[in-house]
């Protein structure tokens, strides 16, 4: 059988992604009842990280843990990659001794690069162009809230990053509308976009993208990698803050999502992010939830 891995969601079908946001709900649910649920026992999951991370890492250990598997960490510094092994070749080597890779890097084709090569399954967990696992449990996460995202509107607004991207091709695999707010210079790939038409598009102000929107969702102006960019982008962006003017402007129900890392007072204010209407802590949460639907899915 031809090794699935897991670059975007265009890697799973519609009906595929579906399963995996329910069998994610009911999995937290056995987990909350502290059932065991060692399907995986036995599995060895790889994790090779050329970027700093919080939640992906943790989700990702623990999730394979309770699995009754187990992960190894991996920072490339320590691999013979430092020293000038070929990508490829690392990607077979390893690849023949775990049952899944975990790979968060800048460039995405180094991620392809190495699926292309691998013998197992490979599990984007963060590129430049993409943030897959992250949509995972976004998407439960509004299930969990707020039922079914079909037909809905969500607002995107801020930068058209690796995570609006993902929110691009979810809006195409899970059929609501999305709405990005974003500056000019900041905007998503527009070949992203354009095989998304009729699902996400562009509108010119973040009033705009939140007017009557049932999720409202933001991130970070200066992602990992663009620290010096700080000072430019935070005039670029002045006035793309989620605050409290913007929120009650959505939906009398809608809700709030950051994948965090967040900066109060500059993306989103505390009384958004920390207030009633934020769900952001249930969507960090579901990163384990999520994440173990997807090894489960992979490797069962």
């Amino acid at each position: 059988m031809m090794t699935r891995h897991f670059l975007s969601l265009m890697d799973c079908t519609q009906r595929e992604l579906r399963m995996l946001v329910e069998r994610a709900i009911t999995l937290k649910a056995i987990l909350r009842r502290r059932e065991p649920h060692e399907y995986l026992r036995g599995s060895s999951l790889a994790l090779i990280f050329e970027k700093s991370s919080t939640r992906t890492r943790v989700s990702f250990e623990a999730g394979i843990t309770q699995f009754g598997g187990n992960s190894m960490f991996l920072a490339p510094a320590e691999l013979q990659l430092g020293r000038g092994e070929p990508l490829e070749d690392t990607a077979r080597v390893i690849s023949r001794m775990v049952d899944a890779i975990v790979i968060r890097t800048h460039e995405h084709a180094k991620l392809v690069a190495f699926a292309a090569h691998s013998r197992v399954p490979v599990i984007n967990a963060l590129t430049d162009r993409f943030h897959p696992c992250q949509l995972l449990a976004d998407i439960q996460t509004y299930f969990e809230h707020r039922g079914d995202i079909a037909g809905r509107t969500v607002a995107w607004i801020g930068d058209g990053n690796n995570v609006c991207q993902s929110w691009i091709n979810a809006a195409r695999q899970f059929g609501f509308t999305l709405r990005i707010a974003t500056p000019a210079g900041y905007r998503p790939d527009a070949a992203i976009l354009g095989d998304a038409a009729g699902s996400a598009h562009l509108v010119e102000t973040p009033e705009e993208a939140a007017r009557g929107a049932d999720l409202v969702v933001t991130d970070t102006w200066a992602s990992m990698g663009q620290e010096s960019e700080k000072e430019v982008r935070a005039r670029a962006f002045q006035g793309y803050c989620v605050t409290t003017h913007l929120m009650d402007m959505a939906a009398a129900d809608a809700i709030f999502m950051h994948c965090l890392p967040a900066y109060r007072g500059v993306e989103v204010t505390g009384e958004v992010i920390d207030g009633p209407r934020s769900v952001v802590w249930d969507e960090a949460e579901n990163r384990l939830h999520a994440q173990k639907a997807l090894l489960e899915f992979l490797l069962a």
